[in-house]
């Protein structure tokens, strides 16, 4: 037996028997229902009851949707009074729906304007829910007006607004910093200055964006978090009509640009530490060609990664983030010395090279996929966003350091600046310790980057495999397979500064620019968008911004990987 909430969606809250739910969906899918998981592995069979939401169409059902399959318990409620027969159920087909309960043409209510209008409790001829529900439960059970996701999430271990702040600035701060100074020599210094600072705005509004729609389809489908991905298919499952069918189309898309993004980010990590190794070990014997420091570095980079909880990983973590920070000081004392005049270099470069520029800027300032995760598990998570909220105070520091860097260090260095900074300094030991503290800093957070890929793919692979035994075989193998990719792609094309743009501008500004105002036009369409729907032009500008980056920035990475490779 069901009670369903007709708003838009019908959203189906039930807790039944696992062995039961590879059937129930078997039959909401011949209906073509849209189905929206959360939390459920289909792979665990540990536990006997799983919660499922399911975010169903209205306009393909009508307002009886009865399910021949037995539920092992009834429709949770906050009243423990309340309890639900289960029997078996007659499916009933559209033609034996009496006509007064069937219209012809269905409405869609607006969930945000009257979520309670219609509520149906779709139940046998014998079975009934208990009419012992009070009001204002039934009310904050169903109107998704009154409910908090914040105050439904139960959190083992919240965070605070400090360890938020930090999470987000080491999630922020890599390599792409060290990269700001050649992103500079593509713009100009001037150009760089005010393109880092917009940047840099731009990328902070898209991840309040992102926050707000989460928020707001949370109370929508009554669930107390999301991810990036369910963010996106939870906007077109619960969207104008048209769209829905394509919520799980789009899910699988932005996880695709994820593990594009991350591998890439790992493809970069494993050039940064081979070149400054390189650099390091050439000082004071020979110069080795990369090729062998990227071979020589393959099997830690496969131990690392054979780690499979981040809890063991936490260590790493933070020790990867006192050296970065140990490293940047460093960095700033030699390039802060004996700066020449701004007219020694270029305020703006040329239009040809400005598309390179996007690239590494976007690359740079490419966390939002962390945002979310973040303020998921704060254990205040209304402090993430408003004007001196954690989220603003991040990222004004990290585009302050991202613009120091780039400015003094293209200055200082001028045309002749490498794909990272740290290859530009003197050969010192106090320099020489940078590039080793930096390369150690950037080989342990390759792990935490590598787990996005594990997590997205790996229960795809797993689901291939029958026993427990072969599954972890399974994964061993797809771990060292991935880490063998990156490896491939570093050693084709040594080009660090080249691969940044590159994925940046192929899919950083996917995730940073283009998705999250796909999703917040989406999620508020069409009541929503603010007068003369402002919000819609002004989301339809940063789409546009992102997707000339996209394309003009990919095709220019290309063309001179290329070109370099072929002349190498």
């Amino acid at each position: 037996t069901l009670s369903v909430s007709f708003g838009t969606p019908f959203i189906v809250n039930a807790i039944i028997q696992d062995d039961k739910l590879c059937n129930i969906v078997v039959v909401l899918k011949k209906f073509g229902i849209s189905c929206l998981y959360h939390g459920w592995d289909a792979n665990e069979k540990s536990s006997a009851d799983w919660r499922i939401y399911f975010a169903v169409e209205a306009c393909q059902l009508s307002f009886q949707l009865q399910i021949h399959y037995y539920f092992t318990r009834g429709i949770e409620t906050k009243s423990t009074t309340n309890k639900m027969a289960t029997e078996r159920q007659p499916l009933l087909s559209q033609a034996e729906i009496p006509a007064e309960t069937a219209p012809a043409v269905m409405p869609r209510p607006d969930v945000r304007t009257s979520p309670e209008s219609a509520l149906v409790d779709v139940q046998s001829e014998t079975s009934i829910v208990e009419e012992t529900m009070e009001g204002d439960s039934r009310e904050s059970l169903y109107d998704s007006t009154m409910y908090d996701p914040w105050s439904n999430r139960k959190l083992e271990h919240p965070t605070s607004n400090l360890d938020t702040l930090i999470h987000l600035l080491k999630g922020n701060i890599g390599t792409g910093i060290l990269a700001m100074p050649d992103a500079f020599k593509n713009a100009g210094l001037y150009v760089g200055l005010f393109g880092t600072l917009l940047m840099g705005a731009i990328c902070t509004h898209c991840m309040h964006i992102l926050v707000r729609c989460s928020h707001e389809l949370c109370r929508r489908l009554q669930i107390p978090s999301l991810g990036f991905s369910e963010v996106c298919c939870a906007a077109f499952v619960t969207g104008p009509f048209g769209l829905r069918r394509y919520a799980q189309l789009v899910r699988v898309i932005i996880n695709i640009f994820l593990c594009i993004t991350q591998l890439g980010f790992c493809c970069v990590y494993f050039l940064f530490v081979a070149l400054n190794l390189q650099e390091v070990i050439a000082r004071y014997y020979i110069k080795v060609d990369i090729r062998v420091y990227l071979v020589l570095l393959l099997i830690p980079m496969i131990a690392l990664n054979m780690v499979r909880n981040l809890k063991y990983l936490t260590p790493v973590s933070l020790l990867a983030a006192v050296l970065t920070v140990s490293g940047l000081t460093i960095t700033f004392y030699y390039v802060l010395q004996d700066l020449p005049p701004s007219s020694s270099v270029h305020a703006f470069s040329s239009w040809a090279q400005l598309p390179l520029y996007f690239g590494t800027a976007i690359y740079a300032f490419e966390g939002i996929g962390i945002v979310l995760p973040l303020e998921n598990n704060m254990g205040t998570p209304e402090d993430l966003g408003g004007a001196t909220g954690v989220l603003n105070t991040g990222m004004v520091i990290v585009a302050c350091l991202y613009t120091a860097v780039g400015f003094f260090g293209y200055l200082k260095y001028g045309d002749s600046v490498s794909g990272s900074i740290t290859l530009d300094l003197p050969n010192t030991m106090l320099a020489q310790s940078v590039r080793i503290v930096m390369a150690v800093a950037i080989f342990f957070s390759y792990g935490l980057q590598f787990y996005v890929p594990i997590n997205v793919i790996g229960p795809w692979v797993k689901s291939h495999f029958q026993s427990e035994q072969h599954k972890v075989y399974a994964e061993n193998l797809f771990r060292i397979a991935l880490v063998f990719f990156t490896f491939i792609l570093a050693a084709i094309i040594p080009n660090l500064g080249g691969v940044i743009s590159l994925v940046g501008a192929m899919s950083s500004s996917m995730l940073a620019l283009i998705f999250p105002p796909l999703i917040e036009i989406v999620t508020f369409w069409p009541t929503d968008l603010g007068r003369y729907y402002w919000i819609l032009w002004k989301d339809l500008a940063i789409m546009i911004f992102g997707i000339c980056g996209f394309f003009f920035g990919t095709y220019t990475s290309l063309w001179q990987l290329l070109n370099q490779h072929t002349d190498a």
